[in-house]
């Protein structure tokens, strides 16, 4: 099985590709978007988040919530399969500096609030990564101004700066994180690289390339 950083201790982590090494412990800026200070690159694949988040699952069990949080964009991912797992209700909310995908505000703002039915729940908040950990505290003060029963947060990542605050972390890591679900963007007719991404890879002198992206040729489609 694979290890949980906090909280939860597993055996061991099987894929060894993945260690951490000491420079990955580097504490990032204030920006968190400031990818100047991302040490290597780590591509997951959609088998390693799937572990990551069966992992996660293993480990918020023992909490039992009865509500699950996922903060969007990229805690939808995570936030429904271990929703499915856990046969738990799965809510979203969202709070962001960015529209459109394009980072616009200084602080995240609130854009979807959690719903009424939090009150007095076991509340799981769910998110992608936790780099501050700015977001993960405006999710839980929103919750206990909602008097929530009981709040955990869990994350698949989270970068030194902010490892303390979720409850649950898949993995620690400081590393240019490139998830299997935003590389790729659709533009002009055709799938290009995540512009976000080029910029990240030219901090660390690399250039984008195919082996980098998810193996998966598109398909074609039954109807449209």
């Amino acid at each position: 099985m694979l290890s949980i950083f906090k909280n939860f201790n597993y055996a061991q982590r099987v894929n060894q590709d993945f260690t951490m090494n000491s420079t990955d412990q580097n504490a990032m800026s204030e920006n968190s978007y400031d990818y100047h200070n991302r040490n290597d690159v780590l591509p997951v694949s959609w088998e390693f988040f799937h572990g990551l988040c069966k992992g996660l699952v293993g480990a918020v069990s023992l909490f039992q919530p009865d509500v699950i949080l996922a903060v969007g964009r990229g805690g939808f991912y995570p936030g429904t399969l271990m929703a499915h797992m856990l046969r738990t209700e799965l809510y979203p909310v969202r709070l962001s500096r960015r529209k459109s995908d394009v980072v616009l505000y200084s602080k995240p703002r609130w854009q979807v609030k959690p719903p009424s039915i939090v009150h007095g729940k076991r509340v799981l908040i769910v998110d992608e990564i936790c780099s501050t950990g700015e977001t993960l505290t405006l999710v839980r003060q929103k919750l206990q101004s909602m008097n929530a029963g009981f709040i955990k947060s869990a994350v698949l990542y989270a970068h030194s700066q902010g490892k303390t605050v979720p409850d649950f972390i898949g993995m620690i890591s400081d590393a240019l994180i490139l998830n299997p679900w935003d590389r790729e963007i659709y533009q002009n007719g055709r799938f290009e690289f995540h512009p976000e991404y080029k910029e990240a890879l030219a901090h660390q002198g690399i250039q984008p390339d195919s082996f980098l992206l998810i193996d998966a040729p598109v398909v074609e489609i039954a109807k449209g």
